[in-house]
């Protein structure tokens, strides 16, 4: 029978597989705006290399076209869930998206060509964060809602995308030897924060129960949705940051292999996590 919110209740793992699409979307969205943020930290406060530059631009225009095109695909709104959508904002999130792609392909021709152009790196990094706050005003539920969806898109970017160009940037040691540990230092540091910041929303969150289909005084610990929620904060944040300041102590040493590795378990647990709380906003309308 259908609930009084007018949706067939479902299973909670139903519920985030009907919702595949908008989770894929937050994912590839996440990684090409935190990578392409990224890429302008990197250029502006340290001294990667240009080929590591132009690299991690490819790679958010990679993940920037994937995304536009997973957009161009999403249903009319969220399923099976407390979600309330606003189709009049999908327009303007997709122009967003098409903006944000022709910019970084500017910004990657300028660094092939060895040319510093800053405003067409501040103006990529301005369009994604445009997608983000167009894509929270059409699924946030009104402007209350639009803003704390738009601070946890902002910090899925940050976590998903920045671990992803640490990433790579490890890599970049094995060729480039001397450079110097301070690149990856500062992203190692800049990711524990990013990271701490959202044990501290979750803890926030739940205490308040933020979202349309959230329950005050941590309601969402226990219930149906809750081994989602206990692996959201174990495995997508708990864990990811002892193992990113374990990366920031390594790099300090300069044992840069030791630092990649650790990076590399962080993209899988980190990406997980952001899987997690897409799917517990778009299932259950919980954030986390």
């Amino acid at each position: 029978m259908p609930s009084a919110r007018g949706y067939t209740p479902l299973v909670p793992a139903d519920r985030i597989a009907q919702n595949l699409a908008f989770i894929n979307w937050t994912l590839l969205t996440g990684l090409a705006v935190g990578a392409y943020a990224s890429v302008v930290l990197a250029r502006t406060r340290t001294g990667a290399t240009r080929g590591y530059l132009a690299f991690t631009t490819a790679c958010a225009l990679t993940f920037g076209l994937l995304a536009l095109g997973s957009d161009t695909v999403l249903p009319a709104g969220v399923l099976a869930s407390s979600v309330s959508t606003d189709p009049s904002w999908a327009e303007p999130r997709r122009l967003a998206l098409g903006a944000f792609a022709a910019l970084v392909l500017a910004d990657l021709v300028v660094l092939i060509a060895n040319r510093r152009v800053p405003v067409v790196g501040l103006a990529g990094v301005v369009s994604g964060i445009a997608i983000l706050v167009f894509a929270a005003l059409g699924w946030g539920g009104g402007v209350l809602g639009a803003v704390p969806l738009l601070v946890q898109l902002l910090v899925l970017a940050a976590a998903t995308g920045g671990v992803f160009a640490a990433m790579i940037l490890g890599h970049w040691y094995l060729v480039t030897p001397k450079l110097p540990e301070a690149p990856l230092v500062l992203f190692g540091r800049i990711l524990t924060a990013v990271l701490g910041l959202q044990v501290v929303l979750f803890v926030v969150w739940a205490a308040v129960g933020a979202g349309p289909g959230g329950e005050g005084r941590f309601a969402i610990l226990v219930g149906p949705w809750a081994l989602f929620v206990w692996l959201r904060l174990i495995v997508g944040l708990v864990f990811p940051l002892i193992v990113s300041w374990a990366a920031v102590q390594t790099a300090r040493t300069r044992s840069m292999e030791s630092a990649t590795g650790l990076l590399y378990i962080n993209v899988g647990t980190i990406a997980a996590g952001t899987i997690l709380a897409a799917g517990l906003y778009f299932g259950a309308g919980l954030l986390v």
